[in-house]
């Protein structure tokens, strides 16, 4: 088969693939500063692993999302301020292309399927469900489609050699099963590893007396308070994208997730044919039919609809993003001075008890990983190029931009400019993105926050007390190649059926007492085959 019509089956297949992401923990914002890794500017130009600018004449061409921040301004990333920098400090002129906002899983399928791939591709490369490739990066490798790394991270990466030889576990995670490295990561700091979490109206507790609920049954008394005190026709309500999105809120007081977990025993468990599941339906199905949660929840598939009612006071709570802690108190305050949101511990059956599960990431996002495509002909330049983001200089750059423009050095602590933070047009997230990358292959530093509020300080450390860490299941591992043919063939009809079932659930359409009809169903689906390569994959990892 030619090399052609290997990669349009290929990308057959992954049309198929793509729709298990959902089976795996969900990755979807900063550990020690950059390390010093040496990394210098030199007046004498050189194409020396470690040293910028480099001598060259070759261009090298990225595919890679832009972020919609960024495409307000700047249609493409090699326009941008950031962009222009990279360039000129590492000596390399590179053109990207850019898929159409909300398109890049179809168009990285034609992608792959073309005879023309650029020389790297940023995309999710990071195996297991998560893979946005069939059988994951060693397939891909296998396939010719991208290079495997480990000869040229030894020879032309110093700055990424170093930090995995320095972190261990980020080694671990970074490489397959048979210890082939395969992309350039996205590594969170230590304290970007938690990000999402419950919510609610700090001014309407106020008001009525009523403490931050902890347990699931002060969230059931504040709910009805504000609904019937506060006229809220959707008191808790949540965005809805291929699942509701509360993650484990909730459910999680049932010591079960609505995804795969891994039990204290480190066993794989899918959650939602556990028995507590059935208890965790019950809960929100009582709350929907007395009116506490959205009765629209499966209609809000975007972020408009939970803005709406989180600003016009028809919802008090929610379980969101921190970054969206900031942008709902600058817009509630414009029109109620009061307005104020306060972060909520994710929820327990009983008080004083720990979370079983919550949001919680690792340092490795697969999601934004770069790899280098298998027929490029500039592999060593493009290393050395992606090399740059993971030395002091890059990681300053990548994560705060350019010094005395986006950013100053105040007191050995690199800040925002008031230039980024107080612009009268555009917001904070539009100003950042023109100087820096949010999102892709480089060092995240501890020191960049985009929070305005002390409120979002205080969230990260309510919503980190948990046992995520011990439960979540890892987005980054790699099942063998016969293992992803079986989860592309069980997996996708399984995920359906359990979501239309959740909302039926959840909506009363479907009486509670099916559950056990529900749960035989999705075993005769294949459920126990599918836990069992994940059980596999995770053994198999645990062990690298």
């Amino acid at each position: 088969m030619s090399s052609r019509s290997k990669r349009k089956s290929i990308s057959l297949a992954l049309s198929v693939v793509v729709a298990s992401s959902m089976f795996a923990a969900c990755s979807k914002e900063a550990t020690k500063s950059p390390s010093e890794t040496g990394a210098t500017t030199t007046t004498a130009p050189t194409a020396a692993a470690g040293k910028y600018p480099i001598a060259t004449q070759e261009t090298l061409t990225s595919w890679e999302q832009i972020n919609p921040n960024l495409t307000t301004l700047f249609p493409n990333l090699g326009d941008s301020p950031f962009g222009k920098r990279l360039e000129s400090e590492t000596g390399v002129k590179v053109k990207y292309t850019h898929p159409a906002d909300g398109q890049s899983k179809e168009q990285f399928n034609l992608l792959i399927a073309s005879n023309n791939l650029p020389d790297v591709i940023e995309y999710n490369w990071g195996g297991g469900g998560t893979a946005a490739y069939p059988g994951g990066p060693e397939k891909a490798i296998a396939d010719k489609v991208i290079l495997p790394l480990n000869d040229l991270i030894d020879k032309n990466a110093p700055n990424l050699k170093k930090l995995l030889q320095q972190d261990k576990e980020l080694d671990k995670m970074i490489k397959t099963d048979n210890g082939t490295y395969y992309a350039f990561p996205m590594i969170r700091p230590d304290n970007g590893l938690v990000f999402r979490g419950p919510m609610l109206r700090k001014d309407w507790l106020d008001e009525m007396n009523l403490k931050v609920p902890t347990t699931i049954d002060e969230w059931y008394t504040v709910l009805k308070a504000f609904k019937e005190k506060k006229g809220a026709s959707a008191a808790l309500t949540a965005q809805y994208s291929n699942e509701l999105n509360i993650q484990d809120a909730f459910i999680g007081a049932y010591k079960t997730a609505n995804r795969f977990y891994v039990d204290d025993q480190g066993k794989v468990k899918y959650g939602p044919i556990d028995p507590q599941f059935k208890d965790a339906l019950t809960l929100l199905n009582k709350w929907y039919a007395e009116g506490l949660l959205d009765k629209d929840f499966a209609l809000n598939t975007d972020s408009k609809s939970q803005d709406t009612k989180l600003l016009s006071n028809a919802s008090g709570a929610t379980v969101g993003l921190l970054s969206a802690v900031g942008k709902w108190m600058d817009t509630g305050k414009k029109t109620n001075p009061n307005y104020q949101l306060v972060a909520a511990p994710y929820p327990t059956l009983n008080k004083g008890e720990r979370a079983f599960i919550g949001q919680r990431d690792f340092k490795y996002n697969p999601a934004v990983s770069k790899a280098v495509a298998g027929d490029s002909k500039h592999a060593e330049l493009a290393v050395k190029w992606m090399d740059y983001a993971f030395g002091e200089k890059g990681a300053l750059l990548f994560n705060f931009g350019i010094e005395g423009e986006s950013y100053t050095m105040n007191n050995g602590v690199p800040t925002f400019t008031d230039k980024i933070t107080k612009d009268p047009k555009f917001s904070l997230q539009q100003m950042v993105s023109q100087y820096t990358k949010p999102n892709g292959p480089f060092l995240g530093d501890s020191r960049k926050s985009f929070n305005t509020y002390k409120e979002q300080d205080d969230a990260v450390n309510i919503w980190e007390q948990t046992d995520a860490a011990k439960h979540v299941m890892p987005p980054f591992l790699t099942p063998t190649t016969e293992e992803s043919k079986e989860l592309a063939k069980l997996s996708t009809a399984i995920t359906s059926y359990k979501e239309e079932m959740f909302v039926k659930f959840v909506m009363g359409k479907e009486p509670i007492s099916k559950f056990d009809d529900y749960v035989k169903r999705i075993n005769e689906m294949g459920i126990d085959k599918v836990t069992q390569i994940y059980q596999q994959a995770l053994d198999r990892y645990n062990k690298r």
